[in-house]
């Protein structure tokens, strides 16, 4: 009893302090447990778990445990039947069974061996390990509920939610003494490439927009307008510090050879500033957009039968822009002469693209008289640009991407996007049409971090919570190029990133819900229906590096299925996604312990769950992003 005594002593020394109820209760979140503590635990435990099943309730013959109110029917134990909804105090009463009685069957502190699943988890949870197993690494287990709400979705998404971007950079583009651009941008990438190609059709459909920073710069060779096919060069007097840039009807029809080869939905973006003159040192620039060669290009495209899914006009030009801007009511002119040549040329046809715009960084006093201006049924979708990070060379970033009030930060743009978008309801016939088609665009920067897992994280969240602001699409700059693409910039070969992208198109659905929590602000919850089976995902993202999360699952429903309902349940459906070596860096991403990498005819490789017990709680360990898929539950929101 003395050594259990000294060494409780000295884990509350280091670490934290034990509670009268025997949790533990770490000082900071982010921590590097001293190994060889906590093996003399377990008769504490035993004695914590004798007072906590006298303070939860008893437990039943069959081994369930009651309160002293009403039994919790957590998320996880099938349904069927629906009862009216739980009051938010019932709802707390009833979560703290949960946690009783997983507190009553675990001692307070566990090793936790990152980089296991939930299974092999569970098994070294009982403090029967050696010192020296517990030495290589020690991780808190925090218990958490995650209530979905489940009567109504909060937001809705397009069904190719996920998108990304192939950019017109040139080989010599460089930042950071890195040149990633060589085999990447519009010009030189190979179309013909296997991997590209296997990478785009595994979505099945994967939504590519087509555009970037050099979109107002790009000339198309169609028609007669255009008389010299320039290359980009650098130079000191053009946007980005480089010169205007042609597309040829060549590389035209091998962009649309592999759109139809892969199925992907293309949105192209067109040259806004052709027409229009410099007229300040700040950008602006001033005078009607030429349309003429625009015109041309989308004449051939149809006459061609290529399916573009929609058209928008400039890059970044809207507010201050970047390099340019333009004045808000001049774009409003704009945008309406390219919606009559839409109408005009696709008159005949069964294709019926959407006009796109502005494509910027949201201004709202720019933004609100862009849309008074333009009037209705014009522009079909609203876009917006978001670049949270900061800096590529920022040394903090693999900090911030770990900060969950810095990653909040851009909730207030969503926010204000939306309620700018709604303030015109009443005053722009079809504005529901566009309210529901918001998309966003957001770049991850140059850093070789950008591919790595730790980005995963963030990536991920950016998903999440951009879905529940009724943003219908997210685009990734970019699908390949930069230190920030989806797939290597030389070799094509995926990186984490984009097996996230495809997890996310393969099970989120379109329907969100809302999910919260009780837990750290380390842990990020999202929820939608199901994409192709009944029930819900969850997307679990664990940006701790020293605690792990135990999550149970609940909605405001209460459930009773009966023994007949139980037959046929199906096992919940996990997806663990953790770096290789725990390493935030690496390149190389596990799912459920094993590598992803290509087959060996360069397919993408199948991404098969493991099957849990539904009525046992969802591991996330630290630095790791769960998928959790429930079948067998009874969701009104997405029936």
């Amino acid at each position: 009893m003395k050594g259990e005594k000294r060494e409780d002593t000295e884990l509350q020394k280091s670490y934290g302090s034990l509670s009268s109820n025997g949790d533990f209760t770490p000082y900071k979140e982010n921590f590097t447990p001293k190994p060889g503590l906590g093996s003399k635990l377990v008769k504490k435990g035993r004695r914590v778990g004798i007072e906590l099943q006298k303070s939860c309730g008893s437990l039943s013959s069959n081994g369930n445990q009651f309160s002293t109110k009403e039994n919790l029917t957590p998320i996880v134990l099938s349904d069927s039947r629906l009862k009216k909804p739980l009051s938010g105090s019932r709802l707390r009463q009833e979560a703290d069974v949960i946690l009783c009685k997983r507190r009553a069957g675990r001692v307070p502190f566990q090793p936790l061996f990152v980089n296991t699943m939930s299974s092999s988890i569970s098994e070294a949870s009982g403090l029967k390990a050696t010192r020296s197993s517990i030495s290589v690494s020690i991780s808190l287990a925090e218990d958490v509920i995650v209530k979905v709400e489940s009567v109504t979705n909060i937001a809705t998404t397009d069904d190719n939610f996920v998108c990304a971007t192939i950019d017109w950079w040139p080989a010599d583009k460089c930042n950071y003494n890195q040149c990633p651009w060589e085999k990447a941008g519009l010009f030189n990438l190979d179309f013909k490439n296997k991997i590209l190609s296997n990478a785009i059709k595994a979505f099945s459909p994967l939504r590519i927009r087509i555009g970037g920073s050099l979109q107002d710069q790009i000339l198309y060779k169609v028609g007669k307008w255009v008389k010299n096919c320039p290359r980009i060069t650098k130079t000191t007097d053009g946007l980005f510090g480089f010169s205007k840039g042609c597309l040829t009807m060549k590389k035209w029809n091998q962009i649309n050879h592999l759109v139809n080869k892969t199925g992907a939905v293309v949105t192209f973006g067109l040259n806004a500033l052709i027409g229009r003159t410099k007229a300040s040192d700040n950008g602006t620039h001033v005078g009607d957009w030429d349309s003429t060669n625009a015109r041309d290009l989308i004449k051939y495209t149809v006459s061609k039968g290529y399916n573009i899914d929609s058209w928008e006009l400039g890059n970044e030009l809207c507010g201050t822009g970047i390099s340019a801007n333009v004045d808000a009511k001049q774009y409003a002119r704009d945008a309406i002469a390219l919606r009559k040549i839409l109408n005009e040329l696709y008159q005949d046809s069964t294709i019926k693209p959407k006009l796109l715009a502005p494509g910027g960084f949201f201004d709202q006093k720019w933004f609100s008289t862009f849309l008074q201006a333009s009037g209705p049924d014009v522009v079909d979708i609203v876009t917006h640009h978001i670049y949270n990070l900061g800096p590529g060379d920022d040394p903090n970033l693999i900090h911030k991407i770990q900060d969950p009030l810095y990653l909040d930060q851009i909730n207030q743009t969503y926010k204000d996007v939306e309620t700018t978008l709604k303030s015109f309801r009443g005053h722009l016939l079809g504005l529901e049409k566009l309210v529901a088609h918001t998309t966003v665009v957001e770049r991850l920067y140059h850093t070789p971090f950008s591919i790595a897992f730790g980005m995963f994280l963030k990536y991920l969240d950016q998903l999440g919570m951009t879905s529940t602001f009724n943003h219908k699409t997210f685009c990734r700059q970019s699908l390949i190029g930069g230190n920030y693409g989806l797939l290597n910039t030389t070799n094509f070969v995926p990186n984490p990133d984009y097996y996230n992208a495809l997890l996310w198109h393969k099970l989120m659905g379109k329907n969100v819900l809302r999910a919260t929590h009780n837990g750290s602000p380390h842990l990020r919850v999202y929820s939608h229906c199901s994409r192709t089976k009944p029930g819900i995902t969850l997307l679990l993202i664990n940006m701790s590096n020293s605690t792990s999360f135990d999550v149970s699952v609940v909605n405001d429903v209460k459930l009773h299925p009966t023994i007949e309902e139980l037959k046929g349940e199906h096992a919940r459906e996990e997806y663990h996604l953790t770096p290789k070596d725990g390493n935030l860096q690496s390149n190389v991403m596990l799912l459920n312990g094993s590598p992803l990498v290509l087959t060996k005819s360069l397919g993408i490789p199948a991404m098969n769950p493991v099957h849990a017990d539904r009525s046992s709680p969802i591991r996330i360990a630290p630095d790791s992003i769960v998928f959790a898929t429930l079948r067998d539950v009874l969701v009104p929101a997405c029936a």
